[in-house]
């Protein structure tokens, strides 16, 4: 393809100037929690927490397993996230025990919202804005800290005493106990999670994508031992400027994600995919953490129904659309795995249903694909048969 997505996405993030809010030197005020680590000149990071400048319960401005059931507009999402001021004080990712870094630990692990005081070098600012992590207004260099005390979640602080669990046991376990997905993933970032030994800071982009990874291949175990379906079956659902069709297909697991960007930054109609087949996937996706937070959606969807089934995964991201996680692509796929499917006999009659949500023809995913195409010639379907 003549761009690539890291690339055209990079495009997008660079002709926004979103409203970032303006402090000063000094900031008080309330973390939700949230914290923030960073991956560049890894293992020396910049870490830190990230602040609003408001008093109170603030954990709405971090919760992205919240924004959607509740209907929060794309607009509200940004300005929640523009509201947190990053501090930012290079660390060691190996050096669990200096007083900033457990500070880190302790608004990780925190039951709630937690006051905080910070002082910063110079005034922060900018933004951040990202595909892969969820955006966050302006930074600066932090020169002090100080947090209140504050209880910490029982499940994360079992968690934290475990010091013999392997972090993939950890993560997986708290999952199954109903821990949030960015609640797990907070607490992996700052080193609270694994063997003693082996615990470290992990950089927040990271961490996301070695908890949808871990998670899915934890579910990935489970789904084997269920049944496959005995129908083809299309969840749909729409937010933040994107629609989604997930077909689920009767076949051992396999999966494909495939995303149309259109009329975002003017009249481009750009898709961009990736698949694994039953045995898996070797290395990382060309299409970035996406592809691990949707695959993670799908296995805990089937999992929790006890079924088995392919799946293939539609996305078409319309104008408005801004990059702002892939809390977007995870939460969306969750969201349309709730709602109740369509049935269809086979997978002609499913992409012809499907294609009346779409802006873009289904031919045209079809033309980008490989489990879908592939699927349709052991079927002997004809592509004229599909309609927009």
């Amino acid at each position: 393809m003549a761009l690539g997505k890291g690339a055209y996405l990079r495009s997008i993030t660079s002709s926004h100037l979103l409203p970032s809010i303006h402090v000063g030197t000094e900031l008080e005020g309330s973390s939700p929690p949230s914290v923030f680590i960073g991956s560049w000149n890894y293992p020396k990071v910049y870490a830190g927490p990230m602040i609003a400048p408001l008093h109170g319960d603030t954990r709405i401005l971090d919760m992205p397993e919240s924004w959607i059931p509740e209907r929060r507009s794309q607009e509200e999402i940004i300005s929640y996230r523009m509201s947190l001021v990053r501090g930012k004080l290079m660390q060691d990712v190996c050096e669990l025990d200096s007083r900033f870094a457990g500070q880190l630990r302790e608004i990780a692990l925190s039951a709630g919202s937690i006051e905080s005081e910070a002082s910063f070098e110079q005034v922060p600012r900018g933004f951040s804005i990202s595909e892969e992590q969820t955006s966050f207004g302006p930074s600066a260099g932090i020169e002090r800290l100080e947090i209140e005390s504050r209880a910490w979640d029982p499940k994360l602080e079992k968690i934290y005493y475990d010091t013999d669990l392997p972090a993939a046991s950890a993560i997986a376990s708290l999952h199954a106990n109903g821990v949030p997905f960015t609640s797990i993933q907070k607490a992996l970032s700052v080193g609270a999670l694994g063997r003693e030994a082996s615990r470290k800071m992990v950089p927040t982009r990271w961490a996301i994508t070695a908890c949808d990874t871990t998670l899915g291949d934890r579910l990935l175990r489970d789904i084997r031992q269920h049944q496959v379906i005995d129908t083809v079956m299309v969840h749909r659902f729409s937010s933040l400027h994107n629609h989604y069709a997930v077909i689920l297909l009767p076949t051992p697991w396999q999966y494909e994600w495939m995303e149309a960007f259109l009329h975002v930054t003017g009249t481009e109609e750009l898709i961009f995919s990736d698949f694994e087949q039953n045995r898996g996937k070797r290395g990382y996706s060309s299409v970035g953490g996406c592809f691990y937070s949707c695959r993670m959606a799908l296995l805990e969807a089937l999992s929790r129904e006890q079924k088995q089934a392919g799946a293939i995964v539609l996305r078409e991201a319309r104008k408005g659309y801004i990059p702002m996680g892939v809390f977007n692509v995870r939460e969306n796929v969750r969201n349309a795995m709730l709602q109740p499917p369509d049935h269809f006999e086979d997978l002609t009659s499913a992409l012809n249903s499907v294609g009346s949500g779409f802006q873009l023809p289904v031919s045209r995913f079809v033309d980008e694909s490989s489990l879908l195409s592939d699927c349709l010639r052991m079927k002997q379907s004809r592509l004229p048969d599909f309609v927009r």
